[in-house]
């Protein structure tokens, strides 16, 4: 059973919501449980100063729906893995719907390996064809956010029901594993668990994800690591970091500075580790 639920920085830096920002997320019902980790919007109405939208990276591969687009077949479009962090300079007004879908289990609903979009904007209409300006069409038409959530969960689930996709068995074992562990797992020790080699590992994951199983595991060890200090008092911070294989402040600086573009004090009001 998952029990990894990524974090976004609006969802840990309260101070950086605003007025005129606003960052909500949705979880889906229990039939999706298994391939939606949330839904999300965000709502920026632009005054006289832009907005920084801080991104990082989550594993999660997203569904974006920009609702105040003014052409309806670039309103949809697919973002990709992310292995490092990115800031979005937010000029305009914006209404974004995001669909948060876990890498291992996206193929039922893109039909195409995680791989395809990596470092690309992907719009859906090319992907869904039709369906997608439908979705779109639908989504723009309801008043709120519920309405826009069944409307988008009748269509996964649909998709669920009339796409015959064959799963990478490895994969899902891994992810798993992954989750199971909080990313506290060596590419080496996965390969004992599963009774595969290293390479195949290794080969699956570039093949489906994009990205190196190295990689992703360091990606899930960050975002847990993130969730336990945003649940833990200051006073653990230490014993945190190191239970996440964060034995000294210049390896952990240097995986803040990669992931997240911030020092952790910055984020987490305490001492860094000695």
């Amino acid at each position: 059973m998952r029990l990894y639920r990524p974090l976004q920085p609006p969802k840990l830096q309260h101070e950086v919501l605003d007025s005129n920002y606003r960052y909500r997320e949705y979880f889906p019902s229990k039939g999706l449980e298994s391939y939606v980790a949330c839904y999300w919007t965000i709502d920026f109405h632009a005054m006289d100063t832009n907005k920084l939208n801080r991104i990082i990276p989550d594993g999660c591969v997203d569904i974006i729906f920009d609702l105040r687009s003014p052409s309806y077949s670039k309103v949809a479009f697919v973002a990709g893995l992310m292995t490092k962090f990115e800031i979005i300079n937010l000029s305009q007004n914006h209404f974004l719907f995001g669909i948060r879908f876990f890498s291992e289990t996206v193929h039922y609903f893109l039909r195409n390996p995680v791989s395809s979009f990596i470092g690309n904007r992907v719009f859906l209409e090319d992907i869904w064809g039709n369906e997608a300006i439908f979705m779109v069409e639908e989504i723009i038409a309801a008043t709120e956010i519920s309405e826009i959530i069944e409307k988008v969960e009748l269509k996964l689930i649909k998709c669920l029901l009339l796409n015959e996709v064959n799963a990478d068995g490895l994969l899902q074992k891994s992810m798993q594993y992954i989750y199971d562990h909080q990313g506290i797992i060596s590419v080496g020790s996965l390969a004992e668990k599963l009774s595969y080699s290293e390479r195949n590992i290794r080969r699956t994951f570039q093949k489906e994800l994009g990205v190196s199983p190295k990689e992703l595991i360091s990606i899930i060890r960050f975002q847990n690591l993130l969730q336990e200090l945003n649940n833990s008092f200051p006073s653990r911070f230490t014993d945190i970091t190191v239970k996440y294989g964060y034995y000294d402040q210049s390896h952990l600086i240097k995986n803040f500075k990669c992931f997240y573009g911030m020092l952790p004090t910055q984020i987490f009001k305490t001492k860094p580790i000695r």
